[in-house]
């Protein structure tokens, strides 16, 4: 096989285990507030958390980081963009029950407060924020210099959706469509591999192939907050899925039913350069990258190409990559793997 992820530090099937098992207990605070406005819409799985507020809407909520992409920008000295990922890994999750995406706040834990990251870091918010169309409405910045080495961030994004648009999956039946929505390199999932297999051989500021290694991986996250709310006034989307680590397998977050891909993009240079050189096989390339697809939607035959326009006409290409069916998993044309959540 290769060199695997697991190999490399991240068992993503251990991983899925130690979630469960949080699942599994918080999940009871549901009943906490009960009748209550902040009541909890139990949505175990899905993207992004739910509650109430009056009768009528819910807040969406989600947290999330931007791994150890951070490594990359210290080597290079870069860190301007990190901001722009964790904005996209936040609202990109929040999107996916339907909801627009309105403010978020950060939390950096740092061993010794530098302001010049910290004044980069900042702008790289700015830039997600604006590309989102969000407030950074506040954060935190804890010195933690026998925990930390460097540092590290994480945010926590904040949405808002009608009770009766929130997009749960449970619309998808067999014969519906994915349509894949293409990402803009690596995203911030499977950094651990690749710095592994490029970053010790090469170094960040190695070219190899005319791939710049560094730049590369730390090209930002894209973020969909314009093309999800703008094909959502035209189209009913039956799900919707941030592809991140366990790659085109989140689709099995969703629904019950199975998927066919038989219309996969080719894949950025990046990913090609990874798999040669770790000798990695391509069942363990897609259950641990994005492989050229950063978010999909799911909806139903007729409504492919009101997606696959409003989406081009952003600046984003969108394609149909196969369909939903009564099978197991996400199964790929001419493949021998099945991928699934964990």
């Amino acid at each position: 096989m290769g060199v695997t992820y697991a190999e490399a530090g991240v068992d993503i099937d251990a991983e899925g285990k130690a979630i469960a098992a949080i699942v599994e207990e918080v999940r009871k605070t549901l009943k906490f507030r009960q009748g209550k406005e902040g009541e909890g819409v139990n949505l175990a799985g899905h993207f992004s958390g739910l509650i109430r507020i009056g009768s009528s809407r819910a807040l969406a909520l989600a947290s999330d980081g931007v791994g150890s992409k951070i490594l990359v920008a210290e080597q290079l000295g870069r860190y301007d963009t990190l901001g722009i990922d964790l904005v996209a890994m936040n609202v990109n999750d929040i999107i996916c029950v339907g909801a627009e995406p309105l403010a978020m706040v950060d939390y950096i834990a740092i061993e010794k407060p530098d302001p010049k990251v910290t004044r980069e870091i900042a702008k790289g918010l700015v830039k997600g924020a604006e590309l989102a169309g969000i407030t950074i409405a506040g954060g935190e910045l804890a010195t933690l210099p026998e925990m930390v080495k460097g540092f590290d961030i994480a945010g926590f994004a904040l949405g808002i959706v009608d009770l009766d648009k929130v997009v749960t999956g449970e619309a998808i039946a067999p014969g519906d469509v994915v349509v894949g929505l293409e990402s803009s390199g690596i995203h911030s999932n499977g950094l651990t591999l690749a710095r592994k297999l490029l970053l010790e051989k090469y170094g960040a500021e190695a070219v190899v192939e005319g791939v710049a290694i560094g730049e590369e991986l730390l090209r930002p996250t894209k973020i969909y907050v314009k093309e999800v709310l703008e094909v959502m006034k035209k189209v009913n989307i039956r799900g919707m899925a941030n592809i991140t680590g366990g790659g085109l397998g989140n689709l099995t977050r969703l629904t019950r039913y199975g998927f066919f891909i038989d219309s996969l993009p080719e894949p950025q240079p990046i990913f090609k350069l990874i798999q040669r050189e770790g000798g990695v096989a391509e069942s363990e390339m897609y259950r641990t990258f994005n492989m050229g697809v950063g978010f999909c939607m799911v909806v139903a035959p007729d409504d492919v190409e009101d997606v696959v326009d409003t989406c081009g006409k952003l600046g984003t290409r969108a394609w149909p990559l196969g369909k939903v069916d009564k099978g197991g998993g996400v199964r790929f044309k001419g493949k021998d793997f099945n991928l699934k959540y964990q």
